[in-house]
């Protein structure tokens, strides 16, 4: 019989968001968390939000976040009773388990023997098939000679998969659709797994050229309890990376669920599973999900990426859980008390940017919204030209590791928050997600909210018509630029300038001047003009989010945000000072100077900073050239229509 401590102290041995997570539940049970953080995370938010949090090393990973020695001693200087690994870095390392558990330490996950049992492909599946469960026709011997693969995998039949036995994340893996093609696959797969994993060997596998990713969520504790909580389907991928995720799986029937879940349970048994872990299937559905073409591929022995969606739709906290099991009490509930309520949806919100291949975008968040609250909306979709409708309820929840002012740093992986949506159906989870990351806010990253707002209104994923070959063969449906911005975006951004306007000095406008009928505003270097005419409506086909802020305005549409500058006066009515003065628009305080008599500056560059009517106004070059007098003194008081700098045109 195990014993039963209740932890009160935790180090979370991650970052990001998923650190987040797991101290949001900690504390709401009333333990202390314990957060470490590298250089590159000092000011990170899991740093703030933690009751204690210790410096561990440099940024790179390797020096910080993968030192299990580091973490443990972190965890005994502070008293931590206990340890989560989140996922990722040593979630998976049974070896750092071991240290933990022998360092007197609670160890948050299934034992060691567990996680090296299902840490091998090929011996994770030999156990499997000991067990009863299926897997995925192949090959899994220990003669790694070339000629023995190649004759195996002509055996198996192409197209075939070469597969690491320790690979993960997509790395360490090759299709294969000739035999032609098989040598080169093969080197190229070894070179890879010795690179990431230190280890060769390879195992070969039929490919599914129907191919459906589903998984299934189980939950162990040291009485010997195992439950399942339903699947998930994670068939959109990109590169073996999953992007958007979903619980339950689209046309699963009841028979098939009950097999598959049957399966999972059956395989956590085999290693006799304690803690959180996910049961990973492919499935053939070219003629829809059957019971008997569905294969294990491989187990995750931590919690996923995307367990949120598990807990939208059984009402669990999966954190708690893997708490509680950890000290040692019962699983929560039995599996007749489980069930599906409902749809869930979770995005992966990352900061690349897809029109470069998606290259990471990294650097400060100077605006950072993301809302949790479904509105009605409508949108036009770019490529198809259909318009979608949005009233459907939901509820939306948000999973993040950053905040505005926060840096997205070029150490680690790059997924900025989770965007979860949770309804009664699957159209009503995808096109309220649609919501939620269509008005994602994020300047001046790059991220794939746009892609993702291009997915999840497809029409065939909006179908259920999923698989993991999807973004490829849909590639140019959900990858576009959304730059410049369309004209009618303008309207409610000068009616959110004029607002302002309104408020104090008139944004736009010259004292003791007729107001004009037209703005200007700027976004990347780009002049656009709006019109200022009272009661401007601007296209319905779309409603895009409008914010304000002290350096402009913020216009959100699908996903893609632009920041609107507030127009810069430059010396007269029109803005142009196309004689290079650059007169006071209005009496005033200098409060900056950014520039000296010689100086070459840019078109669009802040010259001079002037406080009036208590807002800030800065006036910029309206042209490229030399500051050739400056009369603006930092503190000084200007009167209207003063001659504060002079500058000569670059030839």
């Amino acid at each position: 019989m195990t014993d039963t401590k209740p932890i009160t102290s935790l180090l979370i041995a991650n970052r990001g968001e998923i650190a987040c997570r797991i101290i949001r539940t900690a504390r709401a049970m009333g333990i202390r968390t314990v957060a470490v953080y590298s250089d590159a995370d000092a000011k990170a938010l899991h740093v703030r939000q933690a009751d204690e949090a210790v410096h561990i090393g440099p940024s790179p990973a390797r020096e910080s976040y993968l030192v299990g020695e580091k973490i443990i001693a972190a965890a005994l200087a502070t008293g931590a009773e206990a340890i989560h690994p989140g996922y990722g870095f040593l979630s998976e390392n049974a070896d750092f388990a071991q240290s933990v558990i022998d360092a007197g330490i609670i160890w948050v996950g299934p034992n060691p023997d567990s996680i090296r049992a299902m840490g091998l492909k090929d011996a994770a599946k030999e156990r499997m098939i000991a067990a009863g469960v299926p897997v995925t026709p192949g090959y899994l011997g220990a003669d790694q000679s070339p000629d023995r693969l190649a004759a195996e995998a002509a055996a198996v039949g192409y197209p075939v998969l070469i597969k690491a036995v320790a690979g993960g994340g997509g790395k360490g893996m090759r299709r294969v659709d000739d035999p032609a093609e098989f040598a080169d696959a093969l080197v190229s797969c070894q070179r890879e797994a010795a690179s990431s994993f230190g280890n060769t060997q390879v195992l070969i596998e039929k490919y599914i050229l129907s191919p459906r990713h589903i998984e299934v969520q189980v939950f162990g504790d040291s009485h010997g309890n195992v439950v399942h909580l339903f699947e998930r389907d994670c068939s959109l991928q990109r590169r073996h990376q999953k992007v958007i995720e979903e619980a339950p799986a689209p046309g699963m029937d009841p028979a098939t669920r009950e097999a598959i879940c049957a399966a999972a349970v059956k395989a956590a048994r085999a290693v006799d599973y304690v803690g959180a872990g996910t049961i990973e299937f492919i499935a053939d559905a070219s003629e829809g999900l059957r019971a008997d073409r569905i294969w294990f591929m491989e187990m995750n022995t931590r919690l996923q990426v995307e367990h949120p969606v598990t807990e939208e739709i059984t009402g669990v906290d999966l954190v708690e859980w893997q708490l509680r099991v950890a000290s040692g009490e019962v699983l929560p509930k039995r599996q007749e008390e489980l069930s599906i309520n409902g749809w869930a949806m979770e995005a992966r919100l990352y900061a690349e940017n897809p029109l470069t291949g998606f290259l990471p975008s990294t650097g400060r968040l100077d605006r950072f919204y993301l809302p949790n609250t479904i509105r009605s909306t409508r949108w036009r979709d770019p490529v198809r030209g259909a318009t979608f409708e949005n009233d459907y309820p939901g509820t939306g929840r948000i999973e993040t590791g950053v905040a505005e002012d926060g840096e997205v740093s070029p150490f680690y992986d790059p997924m900025i928050a989770k965007i979860i949506c949770h309804s009664e159906t699957r159209r009503e989870a995808a096109l309220g997600l649609a919501h939620l990351v269509g008005d994602a806010e994020i300047w001046p990253l790059r991220t794939n909210a746009t892609f993702l707002h291009a997915l999840l209104v497809q029409p065939d994923f909006t179908c259920g018509n999923v698989h993991t070959g999807f973004i490829e063969q849909h590639h140019d449906e959900v990858v576009f630029d959304m730059a410049p911005p369309p004209q009618w975006l303008l309207d409610p951004v000068v009616e959110i300038l004029a607002k302002i306007g309104d408020a104090a000095t008139p944004v736009g406008f010259r004292l003791n001047a007729p107001a004009r009928k037209t703005i200007r505003v700027m976004d990347r270097g780009t002049e656009f003009v709006g019109n200022l005419d009272s009661g401007t409506t601007y296209d319905q086909r779309a409603h895009p989010v409008v914010t304000a802020s002290d350096t402009g305005v913020f216009a959100t549409l699908q996903g893609t945000t632009w920041q609107f500058e507030i127009p810069r006066f430059s010396g007269t009515s029109t803005g142009t000072a196309a004689d290079g003065a650059i007169l006071s628009p209005m009496p005033g305080r200098i409060i900056a100077v950014a520039v000296a008599t010689g100086d070459s500056v840019t078109k669009g560059q802040k010259l001079v900073t002037l406080e009036a009517m208590k807002m800030e106004h800065s006036l910029v070059a309206p042209f490229d050239g030399t500051v050739a007098e400056l009369s603006a003194v930092e503190g000084g008081q200007v009167q209207e229509g003063v001659v504060l700098v002079r500058l000569d045109k670059s030839a």
